[in-house]
């Protein structure tokens, strides 16, 4: 648990700035990108799992608006975030 603790605050530092700027909209998708790679190595093994999927949708659906906004209003910002989490554009 300690491990990924210090990961998550890691990943907050990293996109945020700050050690306690985790509503950051950068930060938000650093931490959906690691949740949602989590729950695909998940799925690999339990491929019945229908309840999960939905959340892994909401997800996936709640980081591309995330990214939206981003492009929106930093599109320098937004092709950082890609290039560094290795998302499609």
């Amino acid at each position: 648990m300690v491990k990924n603790t210090l990961e998550i605050k890691n990943l907050i530092l990293k996109y945020g700035n700050l050690y306690n700027n985790s509503g950051h909209s950068s930060v938000q998708i650093a931490l959906l990108t690691r949740k949602i790679n989590y729950l695909q190595k998940h799925f690999t093994k339990h491929k019945e799992d229908h309840c999960g999927r939905r959340g892994l949708l909401k997800m996936v659906s709640l980081r591309r608006k995330l990214l939206d906004y981003i492009k929106l209003k930093k599109h320098s910002s937004y092709l950082f975030l890609i290039k560094d989490l290795g998302l499609r554009y």
